[in-house]
Parts: C-alpha cells; structure tokens; sequence
C-alpha cells in the first residue's frame, strides 16, 4: 500500500485508509448496493457543493460512518469524494472486491449525494498503485484498455458517480518525469474515449495541487495536462513545510489562479480547507475568515466551476495522520518539522474537532452553502 506523501493534501490517499478500515469491520446496517437500473434521486441539495466525510476515530465501525453520512447530509451538500484502491477493488484481473465500495457508496445514495471518484494512475509522486497481477504497468495503451476496462465496471454499478479523476496533484510526478507527459496525454485521452463510449455524462479531469503549482512556478505544467472536461485542484493553503505562513486574505489571492492556468477550461475544488491546529499558526477565527473568501470567490465564478468540496468534516487524532506520511521523499527541509506540520494540517482541518465538538467554521459552512445557489 502506497503511503501519504508529504507535502502533499490528504485525500489522494484516503482509499488506501479506508479500505484498510472496512476489510477490519463487520458491517452493522444493511445498505444494498444500487442496481445498474436505477434512476438517480432527484432533490434540492447543491451538487456542486460538497464535503470530504469520515468520522475522527482511526477504526471507526459502520455505525460511525453512517451517523458522519447522515450529519454531512444535514448541511445541504450534493456531493462527496470517493476514494478508490485498485488494488483493493480488483485483487484478481476480473474478479472485483465491491464489499468496501458498496457499503461507502450506499451511503453516499442514501443521503442523495452525488461522488467524485478518485482513481488512483498517479498519486502525487507515485506511479499507482496498481494490483499485483498488473506486474509493472506504462503509461500505454495496454493501461489505457484495462483502465478503461476497470472504471467502466464501477461507473455501471455506482450510477451516483459523475465525476472521474485518474490522476491526483499530477504536477508532483510530472516535475519529476517532465518527459512523460506525452505519454500520459495520449493515455489519458485513450482512456477519456472509452469512457464517454459507454458513459456520455460522466466527466473526465486531472488534478493538481493549486498550493504546489504556486511556490513551485509550475503553472504551465497545467497548461500542458488539461485534457477532459474540467481542471481540478486541491488547496492547502500552506507554504513549503506546510505552515499556514500568510493570512486568509493573501491566501485567497491565489484562487484567480485556478482560472488562470486552466485557460478557459471548467475548474473544480476536489479538496481546499484550513487547519485550525495552533503549532500551524491555525485559529478558528481564520478558519472562518478562509472559508467565506473561498464562497465568495466561487459565487462570483459560478459559471467557470464544476463543483467544490470542502476538506474535512472532522478532526483526526495526530498519530493517525503522521504514521501514514511517506518519509521517503526529498524536501530540501527538516524532515521531522515537515512530517509535525503535515499531519497536524491534515488532522486538524475538521469543521468538527475529534471530540464531535463543532467548531465555528461548520456553522459557517452550512450558512455558506445556503447562499449559494445551484
């Protein structure tokens, strides 16, 4: 299993996390998986507005999960990130392990919650992970075909997924393999072709780190990778050892970038939020003061989004974030001072803290949602 890599936002390795949670748990309600027949519930939630939701304890049961589903559901979202392991959803070329899935996307259904499915061909600095039987993969047309193949058999079980990301904060591989990103093009597309054939509504995007293509210069890198429909992004907005250094304010300046570097195309928040973690330099007040810049800026830009996810509904206890980080990657920092800043950003920006206190910023989120129409 691919570890957290540091530096980088938490959720392109949550599917790892959470299938290492339910493969360890008996389901306690039963949630049955959709049938490929149905028709997608019509309601008043915002499709465009979502939450990335898990509960804080580090096993949590099945129980958990659903009472976190169920609050998530009360603040008027539409959507979620689901966050899928081929290794755990195909351990055998054919063979498909939906038990995980089924319980995750049932809940997602039941609270009428469209998904964003991150599938993982890149994973920040990572090439995967893929399953054993893959052997070793390139970015090829063999790839492309049991891709394609792969993510056809989920779009056909799960209905409620109409957004796909193949590649999570790609700008952190790419500024290390500059010279596969033809490759990638041709397979990203080949991929793209395949799945709109069989599924025309389901949409296709990239995903990079808005917060490392900032510090980094690397904004034509994104120019260069916006094939599909849309571009999406992931914000934390963090400087290189991950310290909340700058003020909401200046922050914020950075989401006209989206815009900038996707050159007309669509944008999308996969993830952006703000720790509230004192060794961070976080409060609470500046939670909230983050929050509405970001509403404010996609109310004004409505038109150019696609949707917005907001990162987390809860805190997580330190120990589960730091021992998840990859220690392995080259920073150029003190690498103890980045792994402390890195867990405690991704540990400590719940709108709910690990004690299911809410804080401010969870009010806050739920006014934020109600001024902002469909």
């Amino acid at each position: 299993m691919k570890r957290k890599t540091i530096g980088i936002a938490s959720g392109v390795a949550a599917a790892v996390i959470i299938a290492v949670f339910f493969l360890t748990m008996q389901p306690q309600i039963p949630i049955q998986p959709p049938s490929q027949n149905q028709t997608q519930i019509q309601t008043t939630q915002n499709p465009k507005l979502g939450l990335v939701i898990w509960p804080p304890a580090e096993r949590p049961t099945v129980n958990d999960l659903h009472d976190a589903f169920i609050q998530a559901g009360t603040t008027g979202i539409g959507r979620s990130n689901v966050y899928i392991s081929w290794p755990t959803i195909e351990p055998q070329q054919g063979q498909y392990n939906w038990q995980v899935y089924d319980i995750i996307m049932g809940m997602n259904r039941e609270q009428h919650l469209n998904v964003t499915l991150y599938f993982s061909i890149i994973n920040n600095e990572a090439f995967g992970p893929f399953p054993s039987w893959m052997g070793t993969p390139s970015l090829d047309e063999n790839l492309a075909n049991q891709t394609a193949n792969t993510l056809d058999s989920i779009l056909s079980r799960y209905y409620i997924v109409d957004y796909v990301i193949i590649g999570g904060n790609i700008d952190s591989y790419f500024k290390d393999h500059p010279n596969d990103i033809p490759k990638y093009v041709d397979f990203f597309n080949s991929v793209y072709d395949k799945i709109k054939e069989k599924h025309p509504n389901v949409k296709l995007g990239n995903w990079f780190s808005l917060n490392n293509v900032v510090t980094k210069y690397e904004g034509d890198m994104v120019g260069n990778l916006t094939q599909g429909d849309f571009v999406a992004y992931s914000y934390a907005p963090v400087d290189l050892t991950y310290y909340q250094n700058n003020s909401p304010d200046v922050e914020g300046q950075n989401l006209q970038k989206m815009l900038d570097y996707a050159g007309g195309k669509k944008i999308a928040l996969v993830e952006v939020g703000w720790a509230t973690d004192k060794a961070i330099n976080g409060t609470q007040d500046d939670q909230v003061k983050f929050m509405k810049i970001v509403f404010d800026f996609y109310r004004k830009n409505q038109s150019q989004f696609d949707f917005l996810t907001w990162y987390r509904q809860y805190d997580r206890p330190f120990d589960t974030c730091y021992s998840g980080l990859n220690t392995n990657v080259p920073t150029g920092f003190d690498q103890q001072i980045l792994m402390n800043n890195t867990a405690k950003y991704l540990c400590g920006a719940g709108l709910i803290d690990v004690n299911k206190n809410p804080k401010p910023a969870w009010d806050e989120f739920k006014r934020q949602i109600e001024l902002s129409p469909n």
